[in-house]
């Protein structure tokens, strides 16, 4: 049994810094060693922390980095530092030893000769290069080194890209890299993608050639940066940052390097001269115009003498900003009509108009070069789809694009206007395959070019694929806003789709039909979704824009209704005669994060943000929000504790709601409160509902009994006079508004059981009834209304 109990991270810039806090998120203890500054004066040279002075910069920018690479801050309390000189030997304690130091040839070969001196023999060594080959890093080590060493290359940030590349070494032990893989999926949530030894790997080889022809073809064809990222953003599946923002997000300095680097490895590529930079990107780098690290790239942003900020785009025959209107490709206006992401790519790629042909150029030409790589930089297909994907956060591959767009169609075309298309694919579309990837019997397939056929995408069991359950006719039920779909093992799973998975009628009514049916024929319930996009959503809450329309017209007593409405099932989830699971992943905020608090158990990602955050737009939780929080904090007090100091609980409940509290991942939720002991932290999304689904068998396995239904202590006036105190002093301070202090002291009074003694018991109609008169009430008020249709408008809220 190999296990791993300590891990060693040499590097402490923002990829080692971001790999040691990933690992100690994980659970485990990481030595962080980083190079003793070479600029210490004499009195400094004996000073254990000025030695030091390099990795604790380190760490303090993981600590301290936006977005966040630490799970949680208390998390680095299982780092500890040092540096290459003096705790070089603490490198024989670790299990796994992972080099990220300076793209340098000579400086990873010198390193590892001194590691392989002092690791332990069965300790796993391994290098972060995005590229530099592996046979020439390891070259001069002994043939028992090479056994235990591989490539691991994480894509950065690393707590949030999924991309993992596994690189075996000419000498790997199958086992080694196995166990890796394994690990990197299983316990660090990473998507492992097989690479093969050579330049750039698969993620980048892929990416940045893409990338850079994209540029290249700019120029020939006479397009504008700021066009260009209009087509290349989320109407071709792309992040928002499309491809010049990308540029100035890595820095083009970094790109120039990268494509420098590629064009000398890649001798024997047919499409080598797009890696060759052009003039006017040359020319941006001489003039130190490298992206947000100088404040200055293909994009700018300035200020106005009132604060607004103003985008500005470079004009690259005059390298001047100016300010740009945004383009107006028919394409794109018929890309916006389109519902689906294949609909819109073809709206995109088979348009008549200028920014249409030249996309067409562009992901024509990616396509190519995808299927020529193959076997070159990874066997399938999937490799370099999964690379796309989970490392530049495109939400379709290559070979899905292809697919989605249409693999026939386009070949002809592509033949017609002269491309090159690759061998294998037409003799592939001449054996009868219409597609790179297909299903049988709720089975995912790729077509495999060794074999010739279609072969089983691998997957991890635990993997459970609610679109491939679907399609082998696993449906329960199905509406416009929520399926029921068995699980398989008398478990079945609830899914949202709507928009932003926000709770609507539909979904209530298909919750009352899945404990129903649950109860009849299953063991268990799980609710869940695999929804897309970063960070995703669970659920972002309820319908608000409907919440106000009644309110606008008046219809209080129907908002009640829907309120109860609510309210009544999750009291169902609650107290169902079976286990109920809830899975959040990314958002799950207001009624999202209310229906979570209902379940038995939460099976979280760890990737979460969840939060009762009605207050944002002048509302309170009124789905059991403030009921279960209070449950949920209180639950863990032993029933022989009869003195409790209830206020702090009460605070701290009281403070997480009238505050919007947001989570920043799982491990944080757990710790305001949103989690308890028993919940659990996953770390890989796509194991997210197999492990609720276990959760819910095993729960009904063990003999699962609902909780029994008991009055809660609450503090009453007590609790009140407490918070008015609170609020007093902040709202003298001006750190909340008037309006934020009277919504806060009535969320006071809900939680505390309304107008009752200190310690008395209440039941839960007595809180749920206090959530709803106040949801009422503060619908009736114009503020509330303000708030509302601001943050309908703006996606910000609005504090008045």
């Amino acid at each position: 049994m190999r296990r791993i109990r300590q891990v060693a991270v040499i590097g402490s810039g923002i990829m080692g810094g971001g790999i040691a806090a990933l690992f100690a998120g994980a659970g485990f203890k990481t030595l962080l060693l980083d190079i003793v500054p070479p600029d210490l004066k004499d009195p400094e040279k004996d000073d254990p922390q000025a030695r030091n002075r390099v990795v604790q910069a380190g760490l303090k920018a993981a600590l301290s980095s936006k977005p966040p690479l630490f799970m949680f801050p208390k998390d680095a309390d299982r780092i500890r530092i040092g540096n290459l000189e003096d705790d070089f030997q603490k490198l024989s304690e670790c299990d796994w030893i992972i080099e990220v130091v300076v793209e340098n040839l000579n400086v990873k070969r010198e390193l590892f000769q001194r590691v392989e001196k002092v690791k332990r023999p069965d300790a796993i060594v391994s290098t972060n290069t995005s590229g530099i080959p592996l046979k020439a890093i390891s070259e001069g080590l002994s043939p028992e080194f090479k056994t235990h060493f591989l490539g691991t290359h994480f894509f950065n940030p690393v707590r949030y890209m999924k991309l993992l590349e596994v690189i075996p070494g000419e000498s790997t032990l199958p086992e080694i890299l196995s166990f890796v893989a394994d690990f990197g999926e299983r316990i660090l949530g990473k998507g492992i993608v097989w690479a093969k030894d050579t330049p750039n790997f698969v993620g980048n080889r892929i990416g940045v050639q893409g990338l850079l022809k994209a540029v290249n073809l700019m120029v020939e064809e006479g397009l504008q940066i700021h066009e260009v990222d209009a087509l290349f953003g989320p109407a071709l599946g792309r992040p928002k940052t499309a491809l010049f923002r990308l540029c100035d997000l890595v820095g083009i300095d970094t790109l120039g390097h990268i494509a420098k680097n590629t064009y000398e490895m890649v001798q024997d590529d047919e499409d080598r001269e797009s890696y060759v930079l052009p003039e006017f990107v040359q020319e941006m780098i001489r003039k130190k115009l490298f992206g947000n690290k100088t404040k200055a790239g293909f994009y700018k942003t300035e200020k106005t003498t009132d604060g607004k900020k103003i985008i500005q785009v470079l004009d690259p025959e005059t390298f001047e900003y100016t300010e740009f209107d945004k383009p107006a490709f028919p394409c794109l206006a018929e890309a916006k009509k389109a519902g689906s992401l294949a609909e819109k790519m073809k709206a995109i790629l088979f348009g008549e108009d200028v920014g249409a042909r030249f996309a067409w150029k562009v992901i024509a030409n990616g396509w190519i070069y995808a299927a020529n790589r193959i076997p070159e930089i990874a066997d399938a297909v999937v490799e370099i789809d999964n690379a796309m994907k989970w490392g530049f956060n495109f939400e379709m591959g290559p070979f899905e694009q292809w697919d989605a767009v249409g693999l026939k169609e386009t070949v002809e075309r592509m033949h017609r206007e002269g491309f090159p298309v690759p061998e294998k694919i037409d003799k592939m579309i001449e054996s009868g395959a219409e597609s790179f990837y297909r299903l049988t019997d709720g089975i995912l397939e790729y077509y495999d070019f060794s074999t010739k056929g279609y072969q089983p995408v691998q997957v991890s069991p635990n993997i459970i694929s609610l679109k491939n359950l679907k399609a082998a006719g696993k449906i329960v039920k199905t509406g416009p806003s929520a399926t029921l779909v068995d699980l398989g093992d008398d478990v079945f799973c609830l899914e949202f789709h709507t928009k932003m998975n926000a709770i609507n009628d539909g979904i209530i009514e298909m919750m009352h039909y899945s404990l129903d049916h649950v109860d009849q024929h299953g063991a268990g319930l799980v609710i869940g979704n695999q929804a897309g996009g970063t960070p995703g959503a669970f659920s972002a809450g309820a319908d608000l824009f409907l919440m106000a329309q009644l309110a606008m017209q008046g219809r209080f007593a129907v908002i009640e209704e829907y309120v109860k409405k609510f309210q009544d099932v999750l009291q169902r989830i609650k107290y169902a005669p079976f286990p109920v699971v809830a899975a959040p992943f990314g958002l799950a905020l207001g009624g999202g994060c209310e229906l979570c608090l209902s379940a038995d158990r939460i099976v979280a990602h760890a990737d979460l943000y969840m939060g009762l955050v009605e207050i944002g737009v002048g509302l309170l939780p009124a789905g059991g929000g403030c009921l279960n929080l209070w449950r949920k904090l209180t639950a863990g007090i032993p029933e022989s504790v009869t003195e409790v100091e209830l206020g702090r609980f009460f605070i701290s409940a009281f403070t997480t709601i009238a505050t919007a509290k947001v989570s920043t991942s799982a491990a944080d939720a757990r710790s305001i409160g949103f989690l308890g002991p028993a919940d659990r932290i996953v770390f890989n999304k796509d194991y997210l509902i197999g492990e609720a689904k276990k959760e819910a068998a095993e729960m009904a396995f063990e003999g699962y009994a609902p909780p029994v239904k008991r009055p809660v202590k609450v503090m009453g006036m007590a609790g009140q006079g407490m918070a008015n105190a609170e609020l007093f002093n902040m709202a003298q301070g001006g750190f909340i508004s008037e309006y934020d202090s009277f919504l806060a002291g009535h969320i006071a009074r809900v939680i505390s059981g309304g107008d009752v003694r200190d310690k008395a018991e209440v039941t839960d109609e007595v809180i749920l009834a206090l959530e709803r008169e106040a949801f009422v009430k503060f619908w009736k008020e114009p503020k509330t209304h303000a708030r509302v249709e601001h943050m309908l408008k703006t996606g910000k809220p609005l504090r008045n």
